[in-house]
């Protein structure tokens, strides 16, 4: 599997719950933390619900 760079770019402040949540479990919570993942079609999908909060780049 490919891996990706997941980069939070914007806060989380005044979102709802669910997205809240998913940047948890993407181990991310602070602007300009990084991660890197397996891409899976799970992580895949966290990544598109919070698309608009973070970055990715493939690696």
């Amino acid at each position: 599997m490919a891996k990706v760079v997941i980069t939070q770019r914007r806060s989380v402040i005044n979102r709802p719950n669910n997205q809240k949540l998913t940047i948890k479990a993407l181990g991310l919570g602070r602007i300009n933390r990084s991660v890197e993942k397996e891409l899976t079609p799970q992580i895949e999908g966290m990544i598109r619900k919070v698309n608009h909060l973070v970055s990715v780049e493939k690696k």
